[in-house]
Parts: structure tokens; C-alpha cells; sequence
């Protein structure tokens, strides 16, 4: 098998960089991870970056030109799937626009509904009975993109958001890697 080559970006813990980094040694999982992008100098994600041997590029997105320097290295990379885990940043259009149907993103409920940020308290506050996490193509629109893969489970009476939380990163654990076996078999981008 050919693996594709794939950039993870990553803004915090790298909890889903971590379990993609196991999947990629699988012979039969078709991302190699080649870079590691954060625009967080104190993601505790790098770390795991640097212990497998993975390069990675911090991005000052502050700066205007981040997004040529971005785009150069994905390019220079032979970059063709860019996963986002827990990448806090939304991405100009620009950069959208040239990478099309080649960004996917994990998102912490089951999209359409909560999109954005807080969404374990939403979550809560709005009675739902299930919750869960999403991986779908990233569009212009927050969180809005074509669904690939969702995952659900059932919240108990005394979840809270901490519980929410530790449930739904249980659940990524297994819905990222299933999207991206899913890509390439069966949608082919």
C-alpha cells in the first residue's frame, strides 16, 4: 500500500495526534504522518512529534504571512490530507480554497448541531439525551462541511463537562482513524 501524506495541526494536548501517530505504523492505514503544524509553541502535542521523529513548524498566525509559509511547506511536502485535531484556529479561505476536500477536522458533538466552541456545556444546558464527535470536511462555513464519520453515546444523569469530555476524546480515539480508513476506501480524494 501506498500511504498518502498527511500533516496533523494541532493547537493543544495532541491526545488524537498521539492515537494517529499509532494507527499511521499499521501497514494497512493509508496516512503517513509527515509534519506536525501548531500555531501553539506550549502544545504539550509537540512533544509527541519530536518523540517519533515526526517534523513540525510552529506558525505565528498573528502574522500576515503565516499562511504563504504555511502553504509552502505543505506544498514542499507533497501534503494530501491535512487533519485537524483540536486545531483552535480557523483557517482563511485562501488557504481552503487551495487545499479543497483535502482538510478534514474532528469536532466534539454530532454536527450540525453544536458547532463552534463550549459545546459540552451546550450540550448540557440544552437536555440532550446523546452526544458524540463528528470528522467532516472543512468548508468556509464553521463546522459545516460534509460529514464523514460520526460516533454517539448516551449521556448519563450525572455526566458533567469533565465527563462529557473524557467520553468524547474515548470516542475520537476511534472515529478519526475509521474516517480516514473511510477516505481513502471508499470516497477517494
Amino acid at each position: 500500500m501506498v500511504k498518502k501524506n498527511a500533516c496533523i495541526f494541532i493547537s493543544g494536548t495532541g491526545s488524537n495526534l498521539k492515537n494517529l501517530i499509532l494507527q499511521s505504523r499499521n501497514y494497512n492505514f493509508p496516512i503517513n504522518i509527515k509534519i506536525v503544524i501548531s500555531n501553539n509553541k506550549n502544545a504539550f502535542g509537540l512533544i509527541y512529534a519530536k518523540k517519533n521523529s515526526i517534523r513540525h513548524f510552529l506558525i505565528n498566525t498573528k502574522n500576515d504571512k503565516y499562511i504563504y509559509q504555511l502553504t509552502n511547506i505543505l506544498i514542499n511536502e507533497k501534503i494530501e490530507l491535512i487533519c485537524l485535531a483540536g486545531y483552535m484556529k480557523i483557517l482563511p479561505k485562501k488557504f481552503l480554497d487551495l487545499f479543497r476536500k483535502k482538510i478534514i477536522n474532528i469536532h466534539p458533538s454530532l454536527l450540525p448541531k453544536f458547532k463552534g466552541l463550549n459545546t459540552y456545556k451546550r450540550v448540557l444546558e440544552n437536555k440532550e439525551k446523546k452526544t458524540g464527535c463528528t470528522v467532516h470536511f472543512v468548508n468556509k462555513n464553521l463546522d459545516s462541511g460534509n460529514i464523514v464519520c460520526q460516533k454517539t453515546f448516551y449521556i448519563a444523569p450525572n455526566d458533567d463537562e469533565f465527563t462529557l469530555k473524557t467520553k468524547t476524546q474515548r470516542l475520537e480515539q476511534v472515529v478519526f482513524p475509521e474516517a480516514i480508513i473511510k477516505i481513502y476506501r471508499y470516497i477517494r480524494i
